[in-house]
């Protein structure tokens, strides 16, 4: 059976990983970070893609690494994200595979639950301790920006800008 064809861009590197945004022409690093802010998976893609839809993808490629012998966990203790990921299948999915979060809700779907009055449904958890450490993913495309080449985009191929940011993760990583 034959693979599914992906549009150019979509995926780990293939394509050239540039689109259209609100910023003009760029690349998304989508990362996810432990609580050290040291970068566990990423992935590049277009400009206009949607944070939401890399969501999946950038959680399978998540492996915690043990302190002792053994395989690296594929499942993170807690996922902390942002609004731009609070849509039902997110939660969903994260539900499914028993992982616990902590997602802010957008305005607008808490005045529509709220308009809805019992018929809306129970808002969903929300832990501000938990919420506080958000900002360890900032902090690591932060520090992945101090690597010139990774801020300023000059590979002109996707999976060459791929490799330039997995190797400041990398040394990101070495160095903590």
């Amino acid at each position: 059976m034959a693979e599914p064809r992906r549009p150019p861009g979509e995926g780990d590197g293939g394509g050239e990983g540039l689109g259209r945004s609100r910023g003009g022409f760029t690349s998304k690093v989508h990362l996810s970070a432990d609580g050290r802010c040291r970068p566990l998976s990423l992935v590049v893609t277009p400009g206009q893609r949607a944070d939401r839809t890399r969501f999946e993808p950038e959680l399978e490629k998540i492996r915690v690494p043990r302190t002792g012998p053994g395989r690296p966990r594929k499942t993170p203790d807690s996922v902390a994200a942002d609004k731009a990921y609070s849509n039902g299948a997110c939660r969903a999915y994260l539900r499914r595979r028993g992982i616990r979060h902590t997602i802010p809700g957008k305005a607008d779907s808490q005045a529509a639950r709220l308009r809805e009055g019992s018929r809306g449904g129970c808002p969903p958890a929300f832990d501000e301790k938990q919420d506080k450490k958000r900002n360890t993913v900032e902090r690591a495309i932060n520090k992945l920006t101090h690597a010139r080449a990774v801020a300023t985009r000059y590979d002109k191929r996707g999976y060459v800008y791929l490799g330039t940011v997995t190797a400041a993760a990398l040394v990101l990583r070495l160095r903590t």
